[in-house]
This record gives structure tokens, C-alpha cells and sequence, in this order.
């Protein structure tokens, strides 16, 4: 009996002759723990990819950011990250709240390396931890299911150039982004929203 795969995943498997390799991945590659390469990867990274789906199973997919070191290694099962400022939607922490199965896909662009985790979370305002993220608003907490690395040949060579400005700090206070000062959106902004006096950013949308 699988852990990973489902029916669907194997019709697909049959088809092309593919569950015998598929079985090996899981045995040889796939863990619900993070060892010291994983977690080494993990709190190298600068951004990921975070998917989430409501209590209907309808997804979405979210780009998170933040300084190298910013998903941490609570335990060999556990990761954590902080949420900041968004665009006040809360789609990935609202999921979250109704279906907390998510996957988690960690890319290194400049070496073509990827780690994909899934698991199950838990958003938390008042985790112990989110004084330790300066600008967090909540913390995720992420029970590792499966850990996987991904097939590497097609991961596109980038090169950063540049660190968002965005990304909080102690004692310093990011710029606001340009479209909180928009005209659809400055009236309805949130009460203690730093756009109502803080210094603009780039203009950019939502």
C-alpha cells in the first residue's frame, strides 16, 4: 500500500509502464522527516511556493519571500515560516483554517536543486515564535508528510540580483507598496495600516 500515490497517480503510472520507478521514489527518496541535507536546503532558500485549497478542494498558489533562513527547521518533522504583510486576502492562511493539507515546493534556481514537502498545517497569531520574524502577522506550522526532491532538468538557470525591499527587518519599516495608495484601494485600507503615513514604494498591483 502507498502513502504517496492515489488511483489517479497510478492510472497515470500504468499508462506509461511508470509505477515500478514511481514505487522506488517512494521507497528510496520519499520521507516524512527532514534529515540535515533537507533542512541544510530548506533554510538556505529565500522564497517558495506554497499551495493551499479550501474546504471544496478548490487551490490556489502562493509565492512566499522573505531573507535566507526564514522557513526554519523546528524538528525533523516540523517547519515553520512567518506571513506578513499581503494583500489582505489571506487565501493561503484562510485555507489553511478549512483544509490544512498543503505542499510546499523549495527551488535553488542558481544550482537546479528543488525540494517538494507536503504535510499538514496550522496557522497560529500568537505562536511563540512570530516575535522572532520582525513584520510577521502569523506563523505556519508544517507537520511533514512527505519530503521528495524533484527531477532537476527543467529548472530554468537564474541568476538574484537583488533582495526585495519589502521584506521586514528589525528597526527598519519597508516602503509601501504603491497600489495601497491606489484609488480603489486607499479608503478601505485596514485601520493600523502603515500605508496611511508610511513611505511609498514602487507602484505595482496587488
Amino acid at each position: 500500500m502507498s502513502e504517496l500515490y492515489h488511483e489517479g497517480h497510478r492510472r497515470w503510472q500504468d499508462r506509461f509502464d511508470a509505477r515500478r520507478l514511481a514505487d522506488r521514489i517512494e521507497e528510496a527518496l520519499s520521507k516524512d522527516v527532514l534529515g540535515p541535507e533537507e533542512r541544510a536546503f530548506v533554510e538556505a532558500r529565500d522564497m517558495f511556493f506554497l499551495a493551499t485549497a479550501d474546504a471544496e478542494g478548490r487551490p490556489t498558489c502562493s509565492y512566499k519571500g522573505g531573507d535566507p533562513g526564514f522557513v526554519r527547521w523546528i524538528d525533523e518533522h516540523t517547519l515553520a515560516f512567518p506571513l506578513y504583510d499581503g494583500n489582505v486576502m489571506f487565501l493561503s492562511a484562510g485555507n489553511v483554517l478549512v483544509n490544512p493539507n498543503v505542499g510546499l515546493l523549495f527551488i535553488d534556481f542558481e544550482k537546479g536543486r528543488r525540494l517538494r514537502v507536503d504535510g499538514t498545517a496550522h496557522v497560529e497569531e500568537h505562536d511563540p515564535l512570530r516575535e522572532s520574524w520582525p513584520g510577521a502577522r502569523l506563523v505556519v506550522r508544517v507537520r511533514v508528510r512527505h519530503a521528495t526532491p524533484n527531477c532537476t532538468r527543467y529548472i530554468h538557470k537564474l541568476t538574484k540580483t537583488a533582495a526585495s525591499e519589502y521584506v521586514p527587518h528589525e528597526g527598519c519599516t519597508p516602503p509601501v507598496p504603491g497600489w495601497k495608495r491606489a484609488d480603489w484601494a486607499r479608503d478601505v485600507l485596514p485601520r493600523d495600516d502603515v500605508a496611511q503615513d508610511g513611505p511609498s514604494g514602487p507602484s505595482t498591483s496587488a
